[in-house]
C-alpha cells in the first residue's frame, strides 16, 4: 500500500528515466537480469522503444546472483536497512485500521441482525473471487509481476483496475515490491520476510516506510516495463490508485441502498440497511479477507509447510494459504519457478487461478502461457 506517494515531482520523461541516477542509468543502458528459471542473463533494451515479450519477462523476474546460492540464516534476521530508522506510516494504520474495524461489525452480536443480508453476504464471496482472484492473484501477480502470461491490453487493464479495489497499492508499486521480494527472499534486504519476526513478515511491513519503496521515483527501475505504460504512470500520481478503491466502493454502497428500496417497496429505512451491509460484507469483510490471503502468503507461506524443491529462501507450500488465496499458497514451487502460471506443480495442488488462465487461453485471451518446466519434463519422460 502506498496511499500517499508520489512522483516526487519528476516530469513524464523524468520517470521513466533518470540520467543523475548511477544505478538507474547503468540499468536504462544494459541491466542483467537473471531468469530463475532458465539461468540465462537478458540485457534491457532503452525505455524510449517498446519491449519485447522476452525483454517484459526478464524484467519481471529480476535477481540478484549476488546472492548465497543457499542457507538460511537460522538467526532472526535483521529488518532490512532501508527501513532504519523505524518510521510508522501513520496513513497507513488509520485507513487499514478503519476497513478492519468495519469488517468487525459483521461478527459483532449487536450489529449482525442488522447488517446482515444474504446479498451483501453473496457479493461479498463473489467479491473474493473478481476482485481478489482476478485482480490480485492473476492480475497483479502471475500476469504483471512475472509476466506467466499475455493477454491484450484492455484485459490487462481491466485485471489491474480489479486489483486496485483491494487496497493493496498501485499496481507499479505491487510488482516492485514483489520483484524486490523475489531478488531477495527471506535475506536482509527482503521487504517482508517472516525471518524477521512473523507478524513484521505479515502485515508489520505495510506500515512501515522503506526508502525504497515510498516513491515512483525511488522504486521505478523495478518497473520500468509497467511505467512505459501511460495507465500505469497516471496511477502513481497523487493516489490515483486509491481513488478507484473509493469509486468501486461507492459503487457498491450505491447498489446496496437501490437493492433495498427495491426489495422493500421504496422503504428508505431498508435502503438505507441495505447500503450499509454492502459497505460491511461486499466491501470491508471481503478486502480484509482479500490483505490477509495476500499477507498469509508472505508470512505462513515462508514459515509452515512442505517442499518439493530447495529453493535459496524458506518458502514453503502451505494448502490452508492456498485454498484462501486461490492458489497462491503453493509458494515453494512458485519460488522454484516464478514465471510459471501455474503454482500448482501435483495432481493435489489445485490452483484455482491456473485454472481460470487456462480458460483465458482456451478462448484466445491469454496467450504465450508459462508452463512450470518440471511439471512438463516429468510428462514428457512418462510419456
Amino acid at each position: 500500500m502506498g496511499m500517499l506517494k508520489n512522483m516526487d515531482g519528476m516530469t513524464p520523461s523524468q520517470q521513466t528515466t533518470s540520467e543523475s541516477d548511477p544505478i538507474l542509468r547503468a540499468s536504462n543502458t544494459a541491466s542483467a537480469v537473471e531468469d530463475r528459471s532458465e539461468n540465462a542473463s537478458v540485457t534491457t533494451q532503452p525505455s524510449s522503444t517498446q519491449p519485447s515479450p522476452a525483454q517484459t519477462a526478464a524484467e519481471s523476474d529480476i535477481c540478484d546472483s549476488a546472492l548465497p546460492a543457499s542457507g538460511i540464516d537460522p538467526q532472526q534476521l535483521p529488518r532490512p536497512e532501508e527501513t532504519e530508522p523505524l518510521k510508522i506510516l501513520w496513513q497507513y494504520v488509520i485507513v487499514l485500521s478503519a476497513v478492519h474495524l468495519i469488517a468487525l461489525l459483521a461478527f459483532l452480536p449487536f450489529s449482525f441482525s442488522y447488517l446482515f443480508t444474504w446479498s451483501g453476504l453473496i457479493l461479498g464471496i463473489l467479491g473474493h473471487f473478481t476482485f481478489g482472484m482476478l485482480g490480485i492473484t492473476v492480475g497483479y501477480h502471475r500476469l504483471l509481476t512475472h509476466r506467466g502470461f499475455t493477454c491484450p491490453k484492455w484485459l490487462e487493464h481491466t485485471f489491474a483496475l480489479l486489483g486496485m479495489c483491494n487496497l493493496q497499492d498501485s499496481p507499479s508499486r505491487w510488482v516492485a515490491i514483489h520483484r524486490m521480494h523475489h531478488q531477495h527472499s527471506d535475506h536482509q534486504p527482503d521487504p517482508h520476510s517472516p525471518l524477521v519476526n512473523f507478524l513484521w513478515g505479515h502485515m508489520g511491513w505495510v506500515v512501515c516506510r522503506h526508502k525504497t519503496l515510498d516513491r515512483t521515483s525511488h522504486y521505478e527501475r523495478y518497473v520500468r516495463d509497467l511505467l512505459r505504460d501511460p495507465f500505469y504512470l497516471k496511477l502513481e500520481r497523487h493516489g490515483g490508485w486509491f481513488f478507484v478503491f473509493v469509486a468501486h466502493a461507492l459503487l457498491i454502497i450505491a447498489a446496496g441502498a437501490l437493492v433495498g428500496y427495491a426489495v422493500s417497496g421504496g422503504q428508505f429505512g431498508e435502503a438505507l440497511r441495505y447500503a450499509y451491509s454492502y459497505a460491511v460484507w461486499a466491501v470491508a469483510v471481503r478486502t480484509v479477507f482479500v490483505l490477509h490471503g495476500t499477507w498469509a502468503v508472505n508470512s505462513l507461506s515462508h514459515v509452515f509447510g512442505y517442499r518439493n524443491y530447495e529453493t535459496r529462501d524458506n518458502s514453503r507450500n502451505n494448502w490452508l494459504v492456498a485454498l484462501f488465496s486461490h492458489g497462491e499458497g503453493w509458494h515453494n514451487n512458485h519460488h522454484a519457478e516464478p514465471r510459471s502460471a501455474a503454482h500448482g506443480h501435483r495432481w493435489y495442488e489445485f490452483d484455482m487461478s491456473w485454472r481460470v488462465i487456462q480458460l483465458l487461453e482456451m478462448v484466445g485471451l491469454a496467450k504465450d502461457v508459462v508452463r512450470p518446466k518440471a511439471v512438463t519434463k516429468a510428462k514428457q519422460t512418462a510419456g
